[in-house]
């Protein structure tokens, strides 16, 4: 076995993995194809490249990203440092000076003793060392190829087809009904039923609305199965009838009648805190989801957690493949990071990063790995990383939805958020104190 830590991937989380495994003593060799073989969405060969929008999300500790931050930087995160460092005016949100953020962490990276960068791709998973595989959303078709074969998929998802997530607490549960179609597993769904003229209503609306127009690169045909409901309803008027939103198996109990059109919810955690849009990936913009979900009998006040979208991405099947270590359960020395792993957004992939950077580093020392606990913000994106049903696991960002449900009731949304970002940030310090982390 080869001594020093092998990060493939020079985007944030493979940044970050490089910056926490080295700051802790481990020689760390970082393969970054750029600028040598480019990808059509980067412009430079600077590590850590924002290659969308400039801004890493809220940073405000009433949010759940701005929680996840703040964890993040006590950690001594590399890339929260940097941000904080370039920040430019943004309101609550983390923006930052794009050019001269990666080339502050190219420059920090490049500096460190601990830290050799090969600019050269890297095609098959290396097998003598301990590896972090971070190669984000435009991993290479070679690369793609020897994960296939790694995870024993038949394919890795090129098309990230997700559909919205809502605050269980902004759904009026006097419109709707808990059921499964034709009683089949308990009443685990939540069920907004349509008569034909709020369908009709809502079908006319859906064929007109804004849609969010894809990148070259990410003009791909959709899987069958994941077909926009907006792209359903434009095969025809009946069609979402005969798809998800059709209401047979489904008696409303209150009336014990068949609704003409039914949109499901599932739910996304153990919780039961959000619920996710069943069949309902999408591709119009933010605020024609806002305006056309909140026409759903039940979903008027809806709060969305997670909008849906429908783009190119790579990512695994975590439930299925990894442990809450993030390493491959059949392979302990091969760890997965970033938006690989099904985690949405900068911060989140960065924050991945840091965790399997630490446990590599823990581990090559022959030290305990680290999970943080989930009441953490780290924590609840590993526990559903994790622990998601794998026939439905869709990446996520850190949202409140995912945190476990506090002991005690809040006065209010506001004090809530208080309390749960209280707790996150109490017991992570008591995690870090545990494992003698700084």
């Amino acid at each position: 076995m080869r001594e020093d830590v092998v990060v493939v991937g020079g985007g944030l989380a493979g940044s970050e993995a490089t910056w926490q495994a080295a700051s802790r003593g481990a020689r760390v060799t970082l393969y970054e194809m750029r600028p040598k073989e480019n990808t059509q969405a980067h412009k430079t060969g600077f590590l850590a490249e924002l290659v969308c929008s400039n801004s890493l999300g809220s940073a405000d500790i009433l949010n759940a990203p701005g929680i996840l931050k703040e964890e993040m930087r006590r950690l001594n995160s590399l890339v929260i440092r940097v941000a904080d460092t370039v920040r430019v005016p943004a309101g609550s949100a983390l923006a930052v000076d794009r050019e001269q953020f990666a080339q502050q962490i190219t420059q920090a990276l490049e500096s460190h003793p601990n830290v050799r960068i090969l600019r050269e791709e890297i095609t098959d998973i290396p097998t003598d060392c301990v590896c972090i595989i971070a190669t984000g959303p435009l991993t290479s078709d070679s690369l793609a190829t020897s994960l296939r074969t790694l995870t024993h998929s038949k394919h890795l998802y090129f098309v990230d087809a997700i559909s919205p997530i809502i605050d269980a607490e902004s759904i009026n549960m006097d419109a709707i009904f808990r059921a499964s179609r034709y009683d089949k597993g308990g009443a685990d769904y939540l069920n907004c039923p349509m008569d034909e003229v709020t369908y009709s209503r809502f079908y006319d609306a859906l064929m007109t609305a804004d849609k969010v127009q894809p990148k070259e690169f990410e003009k791909v045909p959709y899987f069958e199965g994941c077909i926009p409901i907006e792209v359903m309803a434009e095969r025809g008027r009946q069609t979402m009838l005969y798809g998800p939103l059709k209401p047979v198996g489904l008696e409303d109990p209150r009336t014990h009648t068949r609704s003409h059109a039914v949109v499901q919810l599932r739910a996304e955690n153990r919780h039961r805190s959000c619920y996710n849009m069943v069949g309902f990936q999408t591709k119009l913009t933010y605020p024609e989801q806002r305006r056309l979900f909140r026409m759903i009998p039940g979903l008027e006040r809806a709060e969305f957690l997670r909008y849906g979208s429908v783009h190119r991405n790579t990512f695994i099947n975590s439930p299925q493949l990894l442990r809450e270590t993030l390493q491959l359960k059949a392979r302990g020395t091969t760890f997965f990071a970033g938006q690989l792993v099904g985690v949405e957004g900068y911060t989140e992939s960065a924050a991945m990063g840091g965790l399997v950077g630490i446990n590599a580093a823990r581990g090559l020392a022959g030290l305990p790995l680290a999970t943080p606990p989930p009441t953490t913000a780290h924590g609840s994106l590993i526990q559903y990383i994790t622990s998601s049903d794998p026939r439905y696991f869709q990446p996520i960002n850190t949202n409140y939805g995912l945190f476990p449900p506090l002991r005690s009731r809040a006065r209010d949304k506001e004090h809530k958020r208080r309390l749960i970002g209280q707790r996150a940030l109490e017991d992570f310090e008591a995690w870090k104190a545990r494992f003698g982390l700084s």
